[in-house]
């Protein structure tokens, strides 16, 4: 674990704990984010180094990034932070692990009670890659629809096979996509969304021997949005952010109504000129979006309003 910055230098009251998958891309990105939360939200911020796919599969990321946040919740007084005010955060691939690692405190006597989540266009189910923000924005940079795809499989198996077959739906029974359906659909997001060349996507027949390789797909620490209404009912305050040309945006869009469907508390800031990656692009090399800037300070005024 790495601090920003030294836990010696002040009494903290807050600490956010970023869970930052850094193997996507630009791989230095997070030091300044976390530098950046740290100074203006007088946090502090812990971030995670934890084992990477292909070599490391599911579940190795989110049981390094567990293992990490409870050993720092049980030495909350060795960094000087309030056991009232821990924070959980996390973008992209990391966003799910936010959320896996928030899912499996909640309701947890032996550690303190999470204060709240910050989910940044989250990853957070790899059923459906034929919702509205997947077709609308497949080609858009800087994450293709089929590298997500990519990604997932990576991480779940360690290779890519079969990627076509999970692209078009082939993956999964239809008695277990009937009963996500609930949860998983192009039916909870609103219209607005939809307008931009959407064409609602039959699955391709089911192959059972895809399902194999990829069932895992199906638990909830992989894919958050698949957690049962009593686990959601426990979760934290939470902050989710969506950005309108990302192939992730519906899965946040769908978390953020499971959410409050389940009586927690969201603040949703969602970036209509927005691309999945764009808070990482901060002050990259001389890059740096209005729009990023912008939704980096929502992220900091939430934990500076908890």
């Amino acid at each position: 674990m790495q601090e920003h910055p030294s836990w010696s230098e002040q009494s903290w009251k807050t600490s956010t704990y970023c869970c930052c998958f850094d193997c996507y891309i630009y791989s230095d990105s997070h030091e300044r984010i976390c530098q950046y939360i740290a100074k203006e939200s007088g946090s502090l911020v812990v971030s995670v180094g934890y084992r990477l796919a292909p070599e490391h599969k599911y579940p190795a990321a989110y049981e390094d990034c567990l293992n990490a946040t409870q050993h720092f919740l049980q030495h909350l007084e060795h960094y000087g932070v309030d056991p009232a005010r821990v924070i959980v955060c996390g973008d992209s691939a990391g966003g799910n692990l936010a959320a896996a690692v928030s899912q499996t405190l909640a309701g947890r006597a032996d550690f303190p009670k999470l204060r709240a989540q910050i989910l940044i266009y989250p990853g957070l189910q790899a059923l459906d890659f034929n919702l509205p923000s997947y077709q609308q924005n497949r080609g858009v940079p800087l994450l293709f629809r089929e590298r997500a795809a990519f990604y997932a499989l990576q991480y779940v198996q360690g290779n890519t096979s079969n990627m076509e077959e999970v692209l078009e739906g082939s993956h999964i029974p239809p008695d277990l996509r009937l009963k996500y359906r609930k949860w998983v659909s192009p039916d909870n997001i609103p219209e607005k969304f939809k307008v931009r060349g959407y064409k609602p996507h039959k699955p391709c027949e089911f192959k059972p021997e895809v399902f194999e390789t990829v069932k895992r797909f199906c638990e909830p620490m992989l894919c958050p949005l698949l957690a049962e209404d009593t686990i959601i009912q426990q979760l934290p305050e939470s902050f989710i952010l969506t950005c309108e040309y990302d192939v992730l945006r519906d899965d946040g869009l769908l978390y953020k109504k499971r959410l409050e469907d389940n009586g927690v508390r969201v603040t949703w800031c969602h970036l209509e000129d927005g691309f999945h990656g764009i808070i990482n692009l901060f002050e990259y090399c001389g890059l740096s979006f209005p729009s990023g800037k912008r939704g980096l300070d929502k992220a900091v005024a939430f934990i500076k309003g908890l």
